[in-house]
């Protein structure tokens, strides 16, 4: 959507109010234009940090957690690490009695350095390395995904005993969203299809498992997508799940009592833009899984789900510091961070919304442009309604920036990445700190 395109939806009212279901729920307007954080002025936040910054709200990811296992008791809510990995994060999910879906050695690593419980641990990926296998078996896992016939055989050659896995299973279920983030449909990299006409199908990959000493089958996975907002969708991928669980019961001899229905769970990032119905989508689903059990004579399966972003999406922001003011044709608002610490822009077209804090201001607010500092026309993280008195030196926030920012975050142009600061109660802690100059020559 173009600027122009976007104008009438702006409006540019006066920004006396945080727009509902977009900021953090700890996050408040103070005096003189301040934003305060989990208890925090974001100003002096970024003066002992340094900008950019992100900032999570610990308190708002542990009640998240809380509020997905209160929605569904009987399930094994997995969080899934690669939305954001880092010890403090690990710890925190554990610590509220989650599970933990990795896809990788690396992402293992941070959960094994805080002794997260090994058998509440998945790892899934459509493309496990050796690595990731042996890491996985090494520090015993308690699930892992399969993917291909490939992977089946090298996991079947490395496990030793009685592995548990799951056969991921491409549902055909289109979770109405972007194409790069869409992972429940046919020609896509994930998971074995249903048609009897591929040859790489689900029916192959049962047998495949079977015949492997090492591995025990007890379940099946999917994944829809990512920023699925619509709960039929889930609906239809669970009645599909649970047909091919009884197929393989009708084929093989064998009830598999485990279903993972993965995650993707939509979160606002704009205005107006549609939220996850968490509860509906809790009442809903054990009323499909009843229904299909029941028609089908089949025993509930023990669920697993994925929630990631949603855990953490909400809970953080990302503060910048205004460099450049540019006014012709069209305003653009320069800040010191961009692609590099948010590519999602870039990637998918996300849209974002920003405030000024740290001041106030009675200028009216016009539309602008807010863009990074790197080397490429599409470094844009917002268009948005600012004070026309925006200037050099000014802070802006950007809500919703817990998931995907950290874990995106690239070296490009050489810029550092930025600090994670852990929030709660005003007291502020340096979860990951700022990647300096000295680092990238190590690499370089």
């Amino acid at each position: 959507m173009t600027l122009s395109e976007l104008l009438p939806s702006l409006g540019c009212e006066a920004a006396d109010h945080l727009e509902p279901g977009l900021w953090p729920q700890g996050t408040k307007l103070g005096e003189g234009g301040e934003l305060l954080f989990a208890g925090a002025p974001v100003s002096h936040l970024a003066a002992r940090f340094g900008t950019p910054a992100y900032l999570i709200d610990e308190e708002q990811v542990r009640e998240t957690a809380r509020a997905y296992r209160r929605a569904l008791p009987e399930a094994d809510v997995a969080f899934a690490s690669k939305a954001l990995c880092t010890r403090a994060v690990l710890r925190w999910v554990a610590e509220e009695g989650l599970s933990l879906d990795t896809c990788s050695a690396g992402e293992i690593a941070v959960a094994r350095a805080v002794g997260f419980p090994a058998e509440r641990i998945l790892l899934h990926g459509n493309a496990k390395t050796p690595e990731d296998l042996k890491s996985a078996l090494q520090y015993g896992v308690g699930r892992i995904v399969l993917d291909s016939l490939d992977e089946i055989e090298q996991l079947g050659a490395l496990a030793h005993g009685a592995q548990r896995v799951l056969i991921r299973v491409t549902p055909g279920v289109s979770g109405d969203t972007h194409a790069a983030i869409t992972t429940g449909t046919e020609g896509q990299k994930f998971g074995f299809s249903l048609r009897p006409d591929v040859r790489d199908n689900v029916d192959r990959a049962v047998a495949a498992v079977l015949s492997q000493p090492s591995l025990q089958l007890t379940g099946l996975h999917c994944h829809i997508g990512s920023q699925v907002s619509r709960v039929d969708r889930y609906e239809e991928a669970a009645r599909r799940m649970v047909e091919v669980l009884v197929r393989v019961r009708d084929q093989y001899g064998i009830t598999l009592r485990d279903l993972d229905l993965g995650g993707g769970h939509a979160v606002p990032y704009a205005d107006r833009e549609a939220s996850f119905d968490l509860d509906g989508y809790a009442r809903r689903l054990r009323v499909a899984l009843s229904y299909e059990c029941s028609a089908h004579d089949f025993p509930l399966p023990r669920l697993t789900i994925e929630p990631g972003r949603a855990i953490v999406g909400p809970a953080g922001i990302t503060v910048y510091r205004v460099c450049a003011v540019k006014r012709g044709a069209r305003t653009f608002v320069a800040v010191d961070g961009g692609m590099s610490d948010n590519p999602r822009p870039a990637l998918y077209g996300a849209r974002y919304t920003a405030r000024l804090v740290g001041r106030r201001t009675k200028a009216a607010r016009t539309p602008m442009t807010v863009v990074g500092r790197h080397c490429e026309s599409g470094d844009v993280l917002a268009d948005v309604c600012l004070p026309d008195d925006i200037h050099l030196g000014d802070l802006l926030a950007v809500p919703c920036t817990g998931a995907y920012h950290h874990s995106l975050a690239s070296n490009y142009n050489l810029v550092g990445r930025p600090p994670l600061v852990g929030v709660r109660d005003g007291h502020a802690t340096l979860l990951v700190r700022r990647e300096t100059e000295e680092d990238l020559l190590r690499r370089c």
